[in-house]
């Protein structure tokens, strides 16, 4: 069974997708940190993140992967755990360049079809539903409003060390929403068959079980 959960940034996806993953013993695949991981990789060797063929050699000579530990799940750049680094202001601000690029894209979306085949999996992201598994069980469009987006990544922020004014992050997610939403490249976009949560005026347990029920009813 195949779960695809899109929405914009600082939804709560991620969140909610690993809980919901977690809940049903299903796989749980963050296609966001895999964009995230791509972009630190230019960070780190000084690229600029619309090179696109630099950092497609660089793709090609590094790997991503996920390892689930007691905490979590858990990202991995060759041997190195970047889960931290990806979360970064940097990368945060930059990912929408790197994933806006074509054959970025492409590569990445053959690589979570192929984590998706044979196995019960949840995927979050930006284009799941509608590019990367199409013919997905069961699609959610996650929203929030700005504001309360704004406050969610200021809360995440704060628990990181990293303090950045309320206002900068509701200037930040409403450009990334715009970025993403304009890209020529699966931009993003509720697919027609997606079913709206939104997570406005919800908890974190209220969102999992509503979310849960939608699947339930699907299987």
């Amino acid at each position: 069974m195949q779960i695809a959960i899109d929405g914009p940034a600082s939804a709560g996806k991620s969140t909610i997708a690993k809980l919901i993953a977690k809940k049903l013993n299903f796989v749980y695949c963050d296609t966001g940190a895999m964009y995230r991981s791509v972009t630190l990789l230019a960070k780190n060797h000084n690229v600029d993140y619309g090179d696109s063929s630099s950092i497609l050699k660089l793709m090609n000579s590094h790997r991503i992967s996920f390892v689930n530990k007691e905490d979590g799940q858990h990202v991995m750049l060759d041997d190195e755990d970047i889960s931290d680094e990806i979360r970064t202001e940097e990368i945060t601000n930059n990912v929408s360049q790197v994933s806006a690029i074509k054959k970025v894209r492409e590569e990445l979306v053959e690589m979570q079809r192929n984590m998706a085949n044979n196995i019960n999996i949840v995927m979050d992201g930006r284009d799941i539903g509608t590019t990367v598994l199409p013919d997905a069980d069961v699609k959610i469009f996650l929203i929030a409003s700005v504001l309360v987006r704004a406050k969610r990544r200021y809360k995440e922020n704060i628990e990181r060390g990293i303090n950045t004014p309320l206002e900068k992050l509701k200037e930040e997610i409403a450009a990334r929403d715009y970025k993403d939403s304009h890209r020529e490249i699966s931009p993003l976009v509720k697919a027609n068959d997606a079913i709206e949560v939104d997570s406005s005026n919800m908890n974190i347990e209220q969102v999992v079980d509503k979310i849960t029920k939608i699947i339930n009813e699907n299987k």
